[in-house]
């Protein structure tokens, strides 16, 4: 609870001002280039954030400045032009933290923002420009503003069946 001016205020109450200058410039580095090996290195390396082999992040991504080693992203996931992800919120009266973890083999929709705690499961498809808000189901397709679920795991499964059967 705050109990001065707004939470955002007293930010260098809460992480050293030095490690937001650090990853600031890591973070900056990372969004504008191309090479995603060099990208997932230093996120590993100089944010201390796990991240899965073979997960490409796309340019513009906007990870949290403050709380980047609370982010875990699996393996073969692909994160979205321009996607925001928040372990933190700074409101008026408090400040909240969160871990946000992303499964393997999820997608990500260009221009997502997912905000802190929360647990996006494996297989997961996220469409662009959804606010995740809540934990997403493993192999749930999700989207909207508010999140909500398009199509459950085993009726995104159905509708493959579907497809595959048109196409014989």
């Amino acid at each position: 609870m705050v109990t001065e001016a707004n939470s955002l205020w007293q930010v260098y109450k809460t992480v050293p001002f030095w490690k937001v200058v650090k990853n600031f410039t890591v973070i900056q580095l990372a969004r504008y280039t191309p090479f995603l090996p060099l990208k997932n290195w230093l996120y590993r390396t100089f944010l201390h954030m796990e991240v899965g082999k073979n997960t490409s992040f796309a340019l513009m991504v906007m990870l949290d400045i403050m709380f980047p080693e609370k982010i875990k992203v699996g393996s073969n996931t692909i994160i979205g032009y321009n996607t925001t992800i928040l372990a933190h919120e700074y409101l008026i009266k408090e400040y909240r933290l969160g871990e946000v973890i992303i499964g393997n083999d999820v997608m990500i929709g260009a221009n997502s923002t997912i905000l802190p705690g929360v647990v996006i499961g494996d297989g997961a498809i996220v469409s662009a420009g959804t606010l995740v808000h809540k934990d997403v189901p493993p192999g749930a397709f999700v989207g909207g503003n508010p999140m909500r679920i398009i199509y459950t795991k085993e009726e995104m499964e159905a509708r493959e069946q579907e497809d595959h059967h048109d196409k014989e």
